[in-house]
């Protein structure tokens, strides 16, 4: 069986690097970060809807694409390379569901444990306590997010009313919320394995560059095995669409993002510590979102059970 990207898929993946890249640069990385988390860039939002990113999955009798899930997770690899801010996966899922959400005109977040992104920038609220995100608002809490770019609110336990989007009070995260970020998580380990390695080629000490040193080959190769190992999974997660390979692509995924930027940093050594450096943008994305699909513990279960039920897999 060939597992290779198809021309249209590649294409796709070409398409989309480029609008998001050109739209969403290092300078307007930085504009997001200096603003805090605050004013979703509604006109971005809007333009990712006209290219069908929120749609891509929606037949094309209904204004969609007409891809599958492949196709998707292509899409949200190129949004983590770029740290693309905003809740793109809950409202990439409501689209067909909630009025305006594949035209990127309406902004749709989710809670996932209690916890919910971009709540005062969405107009709606799917998940533990779903429902307009005015409603929401009046009794969420706002956190400290690690990450500059992921605004976060807690939700008391008595606002979660129940199962009303991709979560329910006491269920599972949805598996394809789970893969798409998986597939955030492995754009930005790429992206961290690709700028581990461009430093170590032109960072110069002791009269040539340090990727000619063993310690810092060996970070770099760990990097890559790892992002090559998630990037497997998380493909072969989105042609079986299996809970069972969604867990397993999680985990890689995760491991994948958070130890990579950890790596990126210890190769850029003391500037890699700067707030001047991107480096740690990557890293607290990387820690946020690995808690999005909830507790490790979960994946691991679902893992866990599967071993023990010998189904083979």
């Amino acid at each position: 069986m060939d597992f290779r990207l198809t021309e249209d898929q590649r294409a796709l993946r070409r398409g989309v690097r480029a609008l998001l890249t050109g739209r969403f640069g290092p300078e307007a990385l930085r504009a997001a970060v200096a603003r805090g988390g605050r004013d979703l860039d509604r006109a971005l939002w809007r333009e990712l809807g006209a290219a069908g990113f929120f749609s891509l999955r929606l037949p094309e009798a209904d204004g969609g694409a007409g891809l599958g899930l492949p196709e998707a997770v292509l899409a949200f690899e190129e949004a983590g390379r770029v740290l693309l801010p905003g809740p793109l996966v809950a409202t990439h899922l409501a689209a067909g569901r909630v009025a305006g959400a594949a035209a990127g005109e309406t902004v749709v977040t989710a809670v996932h444990g209690g916890l919910v992104e971009w709540l005062d920038e969405s107009d709606t609220v799917w998940g533990d306590a779903g429902g307009p995100s005015g409603a929401v608002a009046a009794g969420a809490v706002p956190l400290t997010s690690v990450d500059p770019l992921t605004p976060l609110h807690r939700i008391p336990e008595d606002l979660l009313t129940g199962p009303t989007g991709p979560t329910g009070p006491t269920g599972p995260t949805d598996p394809l919320a789970v893969l798409l970020t998986a597939a955030e998580q492995l754009g930005n380990a790429a992206r961290t394995c690709e700028a581990a390695v461009q430093h170590a080629r032109t960072r110069e000490q002791f009269g040539q560059p340090i990727g000619a040193f063993q310690a810092v080959k060996h970070l770099c190769a760990g990097m890559l095995v790892r992002v090559e190992l998630a990037r497997a999974a998380v493909y072969a997660a989105a042609v079986t669409a299996d809970p069972v390979d969604i867990a397993a692509a999680r985990l890689l995924a995760d491991d994948a993002a958070v130890r990579g930027a950890r790596d990126c940093l210890q190769v850029h050594g003391g500037m890699g510590f700067t707030w001047e450096s991107d480096v740690h943008l990557y890293l607290k994305r990387a820690w946020v979102r690995a808690r999005r699909g909830g507790p490790i513990t979960e994946s691991e279960d679902v893992l866990a059970d599967d071993l023990i039920a010998g189904t083979g897999r």
